[in-house]
């Protein structure tokens, strides 16, 4: 995305770069004069142009900046987050937000209120256990977090595709099949599932945490 400033007192626009100048390097933008319309900028300076093409834009104009524009898809609409100046430093941002590092877990902490009692006192049940009489190879964990009431669960191997799980010898969907054979309610079931798809390593249910914006809460047993 290019920063174009025009003479005068109007405010700088944002455009596209034209698809046609999308191999030139930034050294090459930046400071450079452009023509440009409603959706793309053209770089006029020390480019060869063509006519025909150059009438298309009317406006003329400077690239004051080269932004990289980071952008994040919640529930199918594009909201942007932030701009950087460079590749690089727009690369860096992503990997610190998606962990690629390696270095993070994630962990989401919801409402106990999105389970059922009697799926809540099951959990708490497994967590209980020794060590030896726990659910072996469920690549879940289940642990007491008795200062706030809640239970953590231990997420493992995540995400729970396919193709992170041939690992294990294992797919998706016959994780879930051994989880509910082994006994696990079908509503946490489906919750750590929809956790290990974002890649979740903890989900913490806690009677104080607030619900799950768009989470179905549990409806109270009569």
């Amino acid at each position: 995305m290019l920063q174009v400033t025009q003479e005068g007192d109007c405010q700088p626009c944002h455009r596209t770069l034209h698809p046609s100048q999308a191999h030139l390097p930034d050294e090459t933008l930046r400071g450079f004069s452009c023509a440009f319309d409603d959706e793309f900028a053209l770089i006029t300076q020390n480019q060869s142009t063509d006519d025909t093409l150059l009438d298309q834009y009317p406006s003329a104009g400077l690239v004051k900046n080269v932004l990289y524009s980071i952008y994040s898809d919640e529930y199918g609409q594009s909201h942007l987050i932030g701009d950087q100046y460079s590749l690089a430093a727009a690369q860096h941002i992503m990997r610190r937000l998606s962990f690629l590092t390696g270095h993070y877990s994630r962990c989401w902490e919801i409402s106990s209120a999105h389970l059922s009692e009697k799926a809540l006192d099951e959990i708490h049940w497994l967590a209980s256990l020794d060590t030896s009489r726990r659910l072996p190879g469920l690549l879940v964990e289940f642990f007491h977090l008795p200062r706030y009431q809640g239970v953590c669960c231990k997420l493992i191997s995540t995400p729970w595709t396919d193709q992170n799980l041939q690992s294990h010898g294992i797919t998706s969907t016959r994780l879930r099949q051994e989880q509910r054979d082994r006994g696990l309610p079908t509503e946490v079931i489906e919750l750590l599932h929809l956790a290990a798809q974002a890649d979740v390593r903890f989900l913490i249910f806690d009677p104080d945490a607030a619900p799950l914006e768009g989470l179905q809460l549990s409806t109270p047993e009569t």
